[in-house]
């Protein structure tokens, strides 16, 4: 735990020289694509009148130079199973911003969709010794939170502070300067596994690239595609991604729970493959082109021509019914929102305020997906594209760049983290003594 919370707050120094600089690399690692977005710091005043549009909810601090995306290898249920080729299509992606961008860089911050991540809610209370709250008080108050034990083999990613309250005063933000005499914290907690992060870690550093932040894609795909009104009153995003359906819910500006489906849009080109007996190229194609989940009274007349280069004259000319092809997409959409169903009748999704849904990532472009989606998620339920942030290529401007735009965000404007406060070395939750004390007596 004491390493951890030094290497996040390294990262984040990292960030702010980064930053500094003028010139940082956001990097998206996914199962079916891996986009590298390359950023620019310079300040409101620089890019004033040179765009049509001007700036978006505080976007104007930075402007993306450089855009590329490859196709993703090595990379299963969001996760690296292969080093050697994501490390390949990593530096791909990257040489290829750079070279748009004209600039080197040095700092990336990573953001993936695996890892299983779990979500923990903390609370904790503190007299305060002086009647004003210093920036030591929320360390304090943030130290005593009793962290539960959730095994060795995972790592915090999270751990975000989501509610104030001094006194009888609750809903507060940020209660520094504020007067009272007790002051109380909610925080979430996100966990993931332990081996999936060293992987990353370990393989952005193979590419020769310094790590300067980490996120989840399900919190970073929720900053971007929800609108300010569904992140106050509550909402939650779904990033169908892929390897893996990410989700995560927001209230009051902050996230409060995310969990993630290991089922995405690679399984539907899975199941296409073999119910058509083709290529997973081309059952991609197809699902692309022809695809959808709700089938009218046209799609029986209406063929799709498979195509094919097998040399078999029979074998290529085949054709599908648009019905045949909706029949084998739609047990897979609804397998993966009733997932999604369940995890969010866990997190009791029932009891916010507002219920809206968003659907994000490059599987929620499927025809019909919004309206199966209301019929099995009982809410309502929108597709969201990631908010317009300057400089970014008309082509990386689709559902599938959520996770990529919500992470510019995260870097411009990161939430206050339990590693951004000083926190005293002797209120570290006890389960890292008990480590400590561990490894004494094993090696003494």
């Amino acid at each position: 735990m004491t390493e951890l919370y030094q290497t996040q707050r390294t990262m984040r120094r990292m960030r702010k020289q980064a930053m500094d600089r003028g010139v940082i690399a956001i990097l998206d690692v996914g199962t079916s694509k891996i986009g590298c977005l390359v950023l620019r710091f310079d300040g409101s005043d620089k890019f004033l009148g040179s765009d049509s549009v001007g700036s978006l909810a505080g976007q104007s601090s930075f402007r993306v130079i450089g855009a590329a995306t490859t196709r993703s290898r090595g990379v299963t249920f969001g996760e690296i199973d292969a080093m050697q080729e994501t490390e390949r299509a990593i530096r791909t992606a990257v040489q290829a911003a750079q070279k748009m961008a004209n600039v080197r860089v040095d700092h990336v911050i990573a953001c993936f969709a695996g890892a299983r991540p779990r979500s923990y809610g903390l609370d904790g209370r503190i007299d305060l010794a002086d009647s004003i709250v210093t920036e030591n008080d929320v360390a304090r108050v943030l130290a005593v939170c009793d962290v539960p034990d959730y095994g060795r083999e995972r790592e915090m990613l999270h751990a975000q502070p989501v509610n104030f309250a001094i006194d009888h005063r609750s809903g507060l933000n940020d209660p520094r300067g504020q007067m009272g005499n007790s002051l109380a914290v909610d925080m979430h907690l996100l966990t993931v596994d332990t081996s999936a992060v060293q992987n990353l870690l370990y393989c952005i550093k193979r590419c020769d690239l310094e790590l300067a932040g980490l996120a989840s894609s399900a919190y970073v795909s929720g900053i971007s595609a929800l609108v300010e009104d569904e992140q106050e009153l509550g909402a939650a995003c779904v990033d169908l991604g892929g390897g893996a359906t990410g989700i995560s819910v927001f209230i009051k500006k902050h996230m409060i729970f995310a969990d993630s489906v290991r089922i995405g849009g690679d399984h539907i080109t899975q199941d296409i493959s073999k119910g058509l007996k083709v290529p997973l190229n081309v059952a991609e194609r197809i699902k692309t082109f022809y695809g959808g989940v709700m089938a009218t009274g046209m799609d029986d007349r209406e063929m799709i021509e498979i195509g094919g280069d097998t040399g078999d004259w029979e074998l290529d000319r085949r054709t599908v019914s648009r019905a045949e092809l909706i029949g084998i997409m739609r047990p897979r959409v609804e397998e993966i929102l009733e997932e999604v169903r369940l995890r969010l009748d866990a997190a009791g999704f029932d009891h916010l305020p507002a219920q809206q849904i968003v659907l994000t990532g490059g599987g929620s472009q499927i025809p019909g997906l919004d309206g199966l989606a209301t019929r099995i998620l009982g809410q309502q339920v929108r597709l969201g594209r990631p908010l317009r942030v300057q400089g970014l290529p008309q082509a990386a401007t689709g559902p599938a760049f959520s996770s990529a735009v919500g992470l510019c965000l995260f870097a411009a404007h990161p939430q206050d983290e339990w590693w951004d406060f000083d926190v005293p070395a002797d209120r570290y939750p006890a389960r890292s003594l008990k480590r400590a004390v561990k490894w004494f007596r094993d090696n003494w």
